[in-house]
């Protein structure tokens, strides 16, 4: 993949090195499933040679699909916030974790930037009980987890790498799992608002747009890391570089020009539109208009599925109680 087009999800990974093998790509596993209003792909990276394909670590990527993210329906709200639940509670293995664990919850990202806010933004809508824990009787416990959350800010705004102050809470807290929230990059515009993405590899916040952060992840942290989020934002040689492959497959150009752009390799094409952005607008990164609402929207439906997953108490039927 040319070091212009950058994406968090393991799905668009998946399949830029299925167009670049032509065929399966040795080291992965794809399966599919499909509810009313969800698709569902999972992924497992299940060796060193499936991993240096993709460009993802070992472990298991899960895709939700949904056009029904954006809007205001909110009993497929409710049904994409359960099937979230469902595929969070297979990649949580709450039997290895303690009796009575401690979830730690990270909103990732940069509150004053509102399609970097997805995390913090979760933070208002979760079920946090630490607090209860250490001060209620058990009777206010029952059918609840200890859940604790932080929203760490960027390094821009503090000073310090993100890593380093969720690494000094969790040597203080001691919590025995982590969910690190992140807003995240597609290449694909399909994909911005319709698609959430879980892991249990960790996540390294900015990889998506080219930046190179401290990973949050069972070897940073010692103790395992949940990754979930969504696109909120593509690169602006992308976009380009995808108008340009529809006008190829249209009737924009002659027989002849198509013929010529076809023989130029597909990376001299992505390198030669990301110098001409670089060099005029930099490193453009855009957003889909309307990114406050989808925000809102998908940041309930994550924080639902959180809470429906975390707390046995909570399910879909009761889960517009606590939101």
């Amino acid at each position: 993949m040319n070091s212009n087009i950058y994406t968090d999800l393991a799905l668009e990974s998946h399949n830029l090195a299925v167009q670049r093998t032509g065929g399966e790509v040795q080291g992965v596993s794809v399966k599919e499933n499909k509810t009313e209003n969800v698709k569902i792909t999972r992924i497992e990276v299940l060796n060193q040679q499936g991993a240096s394909e993709i460009g993802k670590p070992i472990g298991t990527y899960v895709t939700l699909e949904s056009q029904d993210l954006q809007g205001q329906n909110r009993v497929i709200h409710d049904e994409i916030s359960e099937v979230l639940a469902n595929e969070l509670s297979l990649l949580i293995d709450f039997k290895s974790l303690a009796p009575d664990p401690t979830i730690f919850v990270v909103g990732l990202g940069n509150w004053n930037a509102t399609p970097d806010a997805l995390g913090p933004h979760i933070l208002n809508y979760l079920m946090v009980t630490r607090h209860l824990f250490q001060q209620a009787p058990p009777e206010l416990r029952k059918g609840m987890r200890s859940v604790c959350a932080l929203a760490p800010g960027v390094l821009g705004i503090t000073g310090i790498q993100t890593a380093e102050i969720i690494k000094g809470v969790v040597e203080m807290v001691k919590p025995d799992l982590i969910i690190a929230i992140d807003a995240l990059a597609a290449r694909s515009v399909n994909r911005l608002g319709t698609t959430i993405q879980l892991s249990n590899t960790g996540v390294s916040p900015g990889s998506g747009v080219g930046q190179n952060r401290t990973a949050i992840n069972k070897q940073s942290m010692n103790i395992p890391v949940v990754a979930l989020g969504v696109p909120t934002v593509i690169g602006a040689s992308t976009i380009v570089n995808d108008a340009l492959e529809r006008m190829l497959k249209g009737n924009v150009f002659s027989p002849a020009e198509q013929e010529r752009f076809r023989n130029l390799h597909k990376d001299q094409i992505r390198m030669t539109i990301g110098q001409v952005l670089s060099n005029n607008i930099g490193n453009l990164i855009v957003s889909p208009k309307g990114v406050d609402e989808l925000i809102k929207d998908v940041s309930r439906i994550i924080a639902g599925g959180i809470n429906v997953a975390l707390h046995p108490d909570i399910t879909a039927d009761n889960l517009s109680l606590y939101l």
